[in-house]
């Protein structure tokens, strides 16, 4: 896998964990701290990659 397709694939993981976490707030809020968490990391980890 090249490194622009690793970065679009966490890039869009974390979108989709992050608008899971705003959809589930104020329904199961440990989950969506849980998603919150998970997509910061994700974001985290594209930006890694890309240095």
């Amino acid at each position: 896998m090249s490194k622009d397709v690793a970065v679009i694939v966490l890039l869009a993981l974390a979108g989709f964990l992050l608008g899971g976490a705003y959809s589930t707030w104020k329904t199961l809020r440990p989950l969506a701290i849980a998603l919150g968490i998970a997509g910061v990391l994700a974001v985290a980890g594209a930006i890694l990659y890309l240095i």
